[in-house]
């Protein structure tokens, strides 16, 4: 998988990329990450790329025109056309099962916006998605982006080595992960459920299951109502 991404501050992905996760994504040649400098393709002496709002208001805005440039560099004799991903609060909220259509989608080219936001021109002309990681607003799009990079490299089969415990984390079936122990057994006068210990597999699924239905009501009714509206027969 293929990803340019188009930022001002390429240095913010120094450490993530360093990260063992997507590391080893990139050292088995799972993944690809190219950082670009949006100044690059800026013009003047100043590289500008902001200006400010028409009809005024506080704070700057992304010019479209280095934008343009940038994504018809980066697309320039690709044999296959990228997915174009913009960030913004104004976009759909990412969730597991957007995730799970993007992963299976290569190249891309993420942009990432800054300070108020990017002239709407760009996204209208360049987007093909935009996405927003929740109802907040952050200073650019670079967080976003690695949320999203994250989201998908694990996806990836060779990157977790237990591929299924990826399968198994939250928000898969729009429920939320319920408990998780470890050792020691007893720690504090806190004691892992019997179930967990018992060696009964068909026990144990039965217990995670349930549990995944409670803490999912109990703190995202969100998904606990689309989980209702989803859910089969037999789940009632």
């Amino acid at each position: 998988m293929r990803v340019d991404v188009l930022t001002l501050f390429p240095g913010m992905f120094e450490g993530f990329l360093r990260d063992a996760m997507i590391k080893r994504a990139v050292q088995r040649g799972l993944l690809e990450v190219h950082l670009h400098q949006l100044r690059d393709w800026a013009e003047g002496r100043h590289q500008q790329v902001d200006d400010y709002p028409f009809g005024g208001g506080p704070g700057m805005v992304l010019k479209p025109d280095p934008i343009f440039a940038a994504h018809e560099d980066l697309v320039r004799d690709r044999p296959e056309k990228p997915l174009t991903i913009f960030f913004s609060p104004s976009g759909e909220l990412l969730d597991q099962s957007l995730v799970e259509e993007l992963a299976g989608i290569a190249p891309m080219i993420f942009v990432c916006g800054r300070y108020k936001g990017v002239d709407q021109r760009a996204m209208d002309g360049l987007a093909d998605r935009i996405i927003s990681i929740g109802d907040y607003v952050l200073s650019g799009g670079e967080l976003p982006a690695m949320v999203l990079l994250e989201a998908m490299t694990r996806l990836i089969p060779g990157v977790i080595n237990d591929l299924e415990s990826a399968r198994t984390d939250s928000f898969q079936a729009s429920l939320l992960e319920g408990p998780l122990y470890t050792r020691p057994e007893v720690f504090r006068g806190m004691s892992v459920p019997e179930v967990l210990m018992s060696g009964d597999h068909r026990k144990i699924a039965d217990w995670r299951a349930q549990k995944a239905l409670e803490t999912t009501r109990a703190r995202r009714p969100d998904l606990w109502q689309r989980y209702l509206k989803n859910k089969l027969p037999k789940d009632i």
